[in-house]
This record gives C-alpha cells, sequence and structure tokens, in this order.
C-alpha cells in the first residue's frame, strides 16, 4: 500500500481521476506536474492496477486512463486524506474546501463508524492484532516508495503537505501505528520496527515538530492532531487488505471492543448519520 499510494502526484492523479477527469491534457491542466513526472505517474498507476489505458481515438491514436475498482474504492482514503488537511494542516496556499453530502444536502465531516453495530468509532474502540500474513518485518516495503524532487514541488509544493510525511515516508506511517497500539518510547520503536536509528530519529523529530506527535518525559505521545489521523490510516489499512490480500490470511486483524465483533470501518455523515458513497461527496468551494 506504502509503495503504491506513498507519493502526493499518485494521490492527486487518483482525486482527479475519481472527479472525472480521464486524458492526459486535462490532468495536465488542473495540476501543476511537469510531462515528464505525469507520464510517469499514469504508466506507473496503471501497471499498479489504479487506472487503466483505454483508447479513444485512433488517427492519431489516443488513450484515456479510467479508474478501475481498484482505484475507484480510494475515495475513503482521499477523503479522509482531506478531511484531515483542512481541519489540522494551515500550510495551504488556498484553503481546502468544505464537504458537501448530496444524500441529505448538507454540509459535513466524515465520521468512522462501525459497519456491524453503526456506532461512531474513534482510535480507543478498536483493537489491533497481527493476523497470519502480519509482523512488522513482512509489513514494511522494501524500497522507498516514490517521490518528488524539490524542484517539482517548488511551484505548489505541500498540496498534502503533512499526509505525505506519513504517507510517502515508510518509517513515518510505522511508527504512527506503532504510537496507536502504545509503543511510545525510542528503544521501543527501535526494537518493533528494526528502523536505523538516525531514520527513526529523524521521523520522530518531523512528526514532533509537525504536532502529530508529544516529546515529554522520554517518551512519544499521540497528540490531538495525531489520533485525529485515525481515519487515514483505518480507511488504508482496508484498501491494502482488500486489494493486496495474503493466501494465509490478513495481515492485521481488528476488532471492535464496543460490539466485540471484526471492525470493518464505514465513513459516515456527520449530519444524517447516513453511510457515505464517494459519488454522493462534493467540495463546496
Amino acid at each position: 500500500m506504502l509503495g503504491v499510494l506513498g507519493d502526493e502526484w499518485t494521490l492527486l492523479i487518483a482525486q482527479q481521476a475519481l472527479l472525472g477527469v480521464t486524458r492526459y491534457g486535462d490532468f495536465a491542466t488542473r495540476l501543476p506536474i511537469s510531462h515528464a513526472v505525469l507520464v510517469r505517474r499514469l504508466t506507473a498507476m496503471t501497471a499498479d492496477g489504479l487506472l487503466e489505458r483505454q483508447p479513444y481515438q485512433e488517427r492519431p491514436p489516443r488513450y484515456e486512463y479510467v479508474p478501475t475498482a481498484q482505484g475507484r474504492s480510494l475515495w475513503p482514503v482521499l477523503t479522509a486524506i482531506w478531511e484531515w488537511e483542512r481541519r489540522w494542516v494551515p500550510e495551504h496556499a488556498e484553503r481546502l474546501p468544505t464537504m458537501h453530502h448530496l444524500g441529505c444536502g448538507s454540509d459535513f465531516s466524515p465520521q468512522v463508524t462501525c459497519q456491524a453495530c453503526q456506532q461512531v468509532v474513534t482510535e480507543k474502540d478498536v483493537t489491533a492484532s497481527w493476523g497470519p500474513s502480519g509482523s512488522w518485518a513482512r509489513s514494511m516495503p522494501a524500497e522507498s516508495t516514490r517521490r518528488r524532487s524539490a524542484s517539482q514541488a517548488a511551484g505548489r509544493a505541500g498540496l498534502f503537505p503533512q499526509t505525505m510525511e506519513i504517507l510517502g515516508n515508510r518509517w513515518s506511517f510505522a511508527l504512527l501505528v506503532a504510537a496507536f497500539v502504545g509503543t511510545t518510547r525510542f528503544n521501543d520503536f527501535a526494537g518493533q520496527l528494526g528502523a536505523p536509528p538516525g531514520s527513526l530519529a529523524d521521523r520522530l523529530q518531523i512528526l514532533t515538530c509537525s504536532g502529530v506527535l508529544d516529546a515529554t518525559g522520554g517518551r512519544y505521545l499521540l497528540t490531538e492532531k495525531g489520533r485525529a489521523t485515525f481515519p487515514i490510516l483505518i480507511t488504508a489499512l482496508q484498501w491494502a487488505q482488500r486489494w493486496f490480500a495474503a493466501p494465509e490470511g490478513p495481515a492485521v486483524i481488528l476488532r471492535h471492543d464496543s460490539c466485540g465483533v471484526a471492525f470493518d470501518a464505514v465513513l459516515s455523515c456527520d449530519q444524517c448519520a447516513a453511510p457515505l458513497r464517494g459519488a454522493d461527496v462534493e467540495d463546496r468551494r
């Protein structure tokens, strides 16, 4: 999941594709992206199964990039990112728009609910354990994820600025997950994740400076802003377990403590409590 989604351009292209953009020229117009980077990302997203390249003109041959079922199912992750960046990250050139729910006609914020009992769920209500295919070592991508160069980012850097500090670096994401399950001390992070000490110290500093963690008394504790990333983590995890399933079973098993059953997260509207559909969410500019 991190290898596929750990890149801001990939997330932004996926966002535009879900809004109905399919042609190269329209992606190039809507995003501050160089042609070389756009070509590489579209090629990679097609190879990764997020987009399908389909011909729409024969002479000369031209193609459009249509979201696959795998690509379309990213909408909860993108919605969770949108909400977190809108509420917690001020470093946007323009404030992100509010979300509007076509189902009830209200501006809204998404909330995580349990599919089984429909209760609103926070990180305190869910117990996580390793499944048959899970371990820290197996869940870490072997290679670094794709990142933009400084020159590429210069135009409008940080369209998802702090989300990419989490999704765009394998150690940051793993640190945050470990923090959610109760890890607080440097040596414990190092022992669980197997991260090089220098990389670990660097990522802890970045997450602390961004206000996601608070370093107090030799411990790294999630702040309110850090806990608010729960919808991003849970929707990304569910997407990963759906599309990158291992034959022996899931990597992570989640249980909702209140109702005692396996936890399947659903994003719901905080105004009408109805489960959200991607097609019913629009921005209100």
